[in-house]
């Protein structure tokens, strides 16, 4: 497969949210479903790279329709709070694109909710968000939501019995956990939509090694998680805009598929154009995914409404 933003289908008439979308993955995705006519909404933590962003978009694409608002995953009341305004402002949502998140934090650290903070930014807000936002989304012709994950979800486990790294914690092992949780979430939203008739497309993707701000503000550039990646960085990287491909495929392409998961296509998925990603044995672990659905209602006290509940 080569496929580029060039592929992209014309998005006229269809709205789109993006967590996380002042910066790296989140903005090349902004910018290129913006360049393809879409309505879009970027969300972040600062009014100033918001304001930033979007002045970037606008000179490059004069015409482009893009708004942003304050979100900050790291509290579920901030999460409620716009979801009660974004429903305000709009009557649908076409495209969901769940890309926050921080990555391998060297010291533990909380969520205003007390959640491990990868844990809870990355994966149980995106769930409470995704949950918030299901009416609009049903109220869409043809909905799409898009997790994103990472290739460290091989190696990522989900601990029951240590969900917030309370015992132990180690960067990369929380990481992993959430970006892994990421996945099961994506294919149990699409088991959840098949049988209650949601209408989701549900999918996943993950960027490879794009060349983020994420790795900075997470593993940094010391030690031997750094020196590995100073090292790996000139063959096995790429720019944040090829790494957003993934993400932007799995949004927007009709060859994407419910339940798909989307990857780079090269060197271990590190680089290239997208390709249908390799699956962790353990993400199709369907027990394992109802239990943390479960988990994660009764953690977030958010429920994903039946069907009945939905709008007409």
């Amino acid at each position: 497969m080569s496929w580029s933003t060039k592929d992209i289908p014309d998005q006229s008439g269809k709205l789109a949210l993006i967590t996380g979308a002042t910066g790296g993955l989140g903005y090349e995705t902004a910018l290129a479903l913006a360049r393809a006519n879409a309505d879009v909404v970027l969300t972040g933590r600062s009014a100033d790279k918001g304001a930033a962003a979007l002045a970037r978009i606008r000179a490059e694409i004069p015409r482009a329709k893009v708004s942003y608002e304050s979100l900050d995953l790291a509290a579920l009341a901030n999460v409620a709070a716009f979801t009660e305004r974004f429903a305000k402002a709009h009557d649908h949502l076409d495209i969901l694109v769940n890309n926050a998140g921080v990555m391998a934090l060297p010291a533990r650290q909380v969520t205003v909710d007390g959640f491990e903070q990868q844990f809870g930014t990355n994966y149980l807000s995106h769930f409470a968000l995704t949950a918030r936002l299901l009416p609009l989304l049903a109220r869409a012709k043809a909905p799409v939501t898009v997790q994103l994950s990472s290739g460290y979800a091989h190696s990522g486990r989900i601990d029951f019995d240590d969900l917030q790294g309370e015992r132990l914690y180690r960067p990369f092992k929380a990481y992993g956990q959430s970006k892994l949780a990421m996945l099961m979430f994506a294919l149990e939203l699409q088991r959840h939509s098949d049988r209650a008739g949601w209408n989701l497309k549900s999918t996943a993707a993950h960027p490879g090694y794009a060349r983020t701000e994420l790795i900075p503000n997470g593993p940094g550039t010391t030690g031997l998680s750094g020196l590995a990646m100073r090292i790996l960085s000139p063959l096995m990287s790429q720019t944040p805009a090829e790494g957003a491909l993934p993400q932007l495929f799995a949004a927007t392409s009709p060859a994407a598929v419910p339940g798909g998961y989307y990857s780079p296509s090269h060197r271990f998925e590190l680089v290239g154009p997208p390709k249908d990603g390799r699956f962790p044995a353990h993400a199709k672990d369907q027990a394992v995914a109802a239990r943390l659905w479960t988990v994660s209602e009764q953690l977030t006290g958010t429920r994903f409404p039946a069907l009945a509940a939905l709008p007409a």
